[in-house]
């Protein structure tokens, strides 16, 4: 019995192990309160961690992906699309203590008791969540047209005040004015992937326009798969702007 067990423990430990391998290594920027732990997981979604708080940032993609991360404090969900809002991901995880910020348009979609948690933003406003200000920014497609995928006002984006950090999470955008005029961004999580936001070479230009010190391209797959990031990191660094490009697997096999 006693080996039965042993060996059922070693395959449990493989198993975890195996998945581990699969995220990316998180990555530590320092802050004024501690770091800020940042642990890309799979297309727009990412988990940070400061002063001993954990934020998940649009959870999609299952269960298995959030193995061994901490459970929530806090979500933010930006849009109301599957790998954005995903439901069937949020019930399957230990969410039950998390206070969610997220547009009227995913409130509006959410199970009773999700929320009755929930805090609504519009574009333009602002909470304070766990010592944290959160400020909702616009993010939608152009031109703007009455059959976009993201027309303006529906979804957020957002800019978090991390002790003395910001932090600004596009969500599904194009390369909007909004976004260009940005100031101060200290780490920027950026999106590009046609046709539903914008390519490599549009999110380099509004990049160098509002030139975060740190940035990640995030949500990069498209239609026809993954956009060069590459690319955009040769177009970003080719101005010699002394922007830091961190290129991350935010596609983990099977995702």
């Amino acid at each position: 019995m006693k080996l039965k067990n042993l060996l059922l423990l070693l395959i449990c430990v493989c198993t975890y192990s195996a998945w581990a391998q699969t995220l990316a290594t998180p990555d530590r920027i320092k802050t004024n309160k501690g770091d800020l732990v940042i642990q890309p997981v799979t297309h727009g979604t990412v988990v940070l961690q400061w002063d001993n708080k954990t934020i998940w940032v649009d959870p999609y993609g299952g269960e298995a992906l959030f193995t061994g991360l901490a459970k929530p404090d806090l979500i933010l969900i930006t849009d109301i699309h599957g790998d954005h809002l995903d439901l069937k991901t949020l019930q399957a995880l230990p969410t039950s203590g998390a206070t969610i910020v997220a547009p009227q348009a995913v409130v509006d979609m959410l199970p009773a008791s999700m929320k009755a948690k929930a805090i609504v933003l519009a574009n333009g406003a602002k909470t304070k969540q766990m010592n944290m200000e959160i400020m909702a920014v616009p993010m939608y497609n152009l031109p703007e047209t009455a059959d976009s995928r993201h027309p303006k006002g529906r979804g957020n984006g957002y800019v978090l005040n991390i002790g003395n950090k910001n932090v600004y999470l596009s969500g599904d955008t194009e390369d909007i004015p909004e976004m260009r005029a940005l100031k101060n961004v200290d780490v920027a999580f950026v999106c590009m992937n046609l046709p539903f936001t914008m390519d490599e070479t549009q999110a380099a230009s509004a990049v160098l326009d509002f030139k975060p010190r740190i940035v990640y391209p995030y949500h990069y797959r498209g239609q026809t798969g993954l956009t060069d990031v590459n690319a955009f990191k040769t177009k970003v660094e080719a101005e010699k702007n002394q922007i830091d490009v961190r290129l991350r697997n935010w596609y983990p096999v099977g995702n």
